[in-house]
């Protein structure tokens, strides 16, 4: 091989062929995992165990049994995890998807439970697994505003209690053995199907149902272009995968 061929196994070819399979004007369906946030400075699920969090499993805090047995822990931790997201800044790859929608339609699916690529700028967010500010009461499901978060751990804080029916507000995220809430995940399913191009960035692949995402775009002949700077979760369904982190690559295939 010459120094200008690239081979299959060439980085620069991979490149090519993400960028070729995301070019148009079509709709473009940005799937998000917490490869993304983690280049913000955010913790991943099981890293927010600092401090006085260490001796803590997030599994058996992130359950309506742990909830229902100790409401006050659970409310402590999700408001501490939403004190670390306040701080971190949407990084160079949630920017060039919020860019991106100023040419074409673009719809981000996140499974991630922070803000940035709405702080970003991107203007259609669906949140599968919800949000840490999303806020709503465990009686009556409607909205409630919690205030600005603590900037100091506590190990117990008791959660405020809903101003239109007396009940606990409790954190909006889907928790173990929880269904997905239904509106974010038809409309993410309704976006995959009018999809012409998928890009997936920094999600295993494992974390089903929105892991099925990107086998549904390939079922439908939908090009898959995977941003991860490991090995691909996401097998035959991927066009090209681009070895890279989000802030390396997502600028770079997303420029018009």
């Amino acid at each position: 091989m010459t120094h200008g061929d690239t081979g299959p196994d060439d980085p620069r070819r991979h490149l090519e062929q993400a960028r070729s399979a995301l070019a148009g004007d079509g709709p473009l369906v940005v799937l998000s995992g917490a490869g993304m946030s983690a280049e913000s400075g955010v913790p991943t699920f099981r890293d927010a165990r600092t401090g006085l969090w260490a001796r803590y499993d997030p599994t058996e805090l992130a359950s309506p049994d742990a909830w229902r047995r100790d409401p006050d822990t659970v409310w402590a931790w999700y408001r501490w995890r939403e004190h670390l997201v306040a701080r971190a800044e949407p990084n160079a790859g949630h920017l060039a998807v919020a860019r991106a929608a100023e040419g074409r339609e673009v719809v981000v699916v996140t499974q991630n439970v922070d803000d940035l690529h709405e702080r970003a700028g991107s203007p259609l967010v669906h949140h599968v697994h919800g949000s840490l500010f999303a806020h709503r009461c465990e009686t009556c499901e409607l909205a409630a505003d919690a205030g600005p978060a603590p900037e100091d751990p506590v190990e117990r804080l008791a959660p405020p209690v809903c101003r239109f029916c007396g009940g606990r507000v409790r954190p909006g995220v889907v928790w173990f053995g929880e269904n997905l809430p239904a509106a974010p995940w038809e409309a993410s399913l309704r976006a995959i199907d009018s999809a012409s191009a998928v890009l997936v960035i920094g999600t295993s692949g494992l974390v089903h149902p929105a892991a099925s995402l990107p086998d549904l775009a390939a079922e439908n002949g939908t090009p898959v272009v995977e941003v991860n700077p490991g090995d691909s979760g996401l097998g035959p369904a991927v066009t090209a995968h681009v070895r890279a982190t989000a802030g390396d690559a997502v600028p770079a295939l997303l420029q018009r």
